[in-house]
């Protein structure tokens, strides 16, 4: 894959790729604590944001795991979620399906992409009844296969999240997608922690897996903050996945790391103008540097010569500004002589100076 340029991933017309704008997505996960109005607000939050997708999760517990409280199917380790079943946790975290049209339709109002995460093929047959533009597998579902070949036969396009994957993982995944008929893919880096500690993020990966893959990379991100995001986009992520919630003080699953809206805001804005100073592999002055050229320097007489006097190291210098003769002709001009009188602070120039220097070119009063 190597060698390959970039192939641009598409959403609802809007391009996804290298030196386009970063694809922006709030994820709303368990943060309507149950509530379809605070799953409303959720929606309008991300807009108000700067968001320019709202995503959502599509399983139930059942599709998830089985209802069954032996060892494995206790969460413990150190999580948030220590202590509970999965499926009391997903229980309780599910956005329920007949939600899913509702907020699709907030969203259109909103003028905001709304997708959702599929977490098995009967929620992928659900979404495409629903006609979402794109799909999405988690990081724990990389390693599904089957799942990831039915998302790919949709021929939609398709963003795989990598959290906890090897790289052969992350290839047998994108390999098993082409071949099952994907549409255009996006990698998400991610670090499958809740919240994620930032020396875990090892954001240089986006650069390898933008290599490797040839294909648009993003940061699905669970840090605390806005960094991470920020140092993604600065590395050439193209797409960021962030958790939106009103309030960290309304219970949920996810709340502890999700951002507030006024939060979500300032990473939004930090983003944006990441991506202005990232500018463009360019040389030279722009508009406002321009300005300061002035205050180069430049040869002047700083000693007042007669004419016919030599032009020495006592009577030239480069100082500023840049209003003389630019400083590589110093040596060109040392040993001529002044074709007239000259005053101290006089801005050197070609018709000051006569005879010949020891550094003279044929060329050098064209080149100047």
């Amino acid at each position: 894959m190597n060698g390959e340029p970039v192939r641009e991933f598409e959403i609802n017309g809007r391009k996804v790729g290298p030196g386009r704008p970063t694809y922006i997505v709030a994820e709303m996960s368990a943060n309507h604590g149950g509530n379809f109005d605070t799953a409303v607000r959720i929606v309008r939050a991300a807009k108000a944001a700067g968001a320019d997708a709202i995503k959502l999760q599509t399983y139930t517990p059942d599709t998830l795991t089985i209802c069954c409280d032996a060892p494995p199917f206790k969460i413990a380790g150190g999580t948030l979620w220590d202590g509970r079943t999965l499926y009391e946790l997903y229980a309780d975290a599910a956005t329920p399906w007949e939600w899913h049209p509702k907020l699709m339709r907030v969203a259109v109002e909103e003028e905001l992409d709304c997708f959702s995460t599929a977490f098995d093929e009967s929620a992928v047959e659900f979404l495409e009844r629903l006609g979402v533009p794109i799909h999405k597998a988690a990081s724990f579902e990389l390693v599904d296969l089957a799942l990831i070949e039915r998302l790919a036969r949709t021929g939609k396009p398709l963003i795989l999240s990598t959290g906890m994957a090897t790289i052969e993982e992350i290839t047998e995944a994108v390999e098993t997608a082409s071949r099952a008929g994907a549409g255009p893919l996006a990698l998400l880096k991610c670090t499958s922690a809740y919240p994620a500690p930032s020396d875990e993020m090892n954001l240089r990966a986006i650069r390898t897996l933008a290599e490797t893959f040839r294909v648009p990379i993003g940061l699905s991100d669970h840090t605390l903050g806005a960094t991470a995001a920020v140092a993604a986009v600065a590395l050439g992520a193209c797409m960021l996945e962030k958790h939106l919630t009103l309030s960290r003080e309304a219970p949920s699953a996810d709340q502890a790391f999700s951002q507030t809206p006024e939060e979500f805001r300032r990473m939004v804005d930090a983003v944006r103008e990441v991506e202005r100073a990232l500018g463009s592999s360019r040389f030279g002055p722009g508009p406002e540097e321009s300005k300061s050229r002035v205050f180069r320097r430049s040869l002047f007489v700083v000693k007042a010569v007669r004419a016919g006097e030599a032009l020495t190291a006592r009577n030239v210098r480069s100082i500023r500004p840049g209003a003389g003769l630019a400083p590589r002709y110093l040596r060109q001009i040392l040993g001529r002589r002044a074709s007239r009188d000259i005053a101290r602070g006089t801005p050197l120039t070609w018709d000051l100076v006569t005879g010949s220097g020891a550094g003279e070119t044929a060329g050098s009063r064209k080149a100047a």
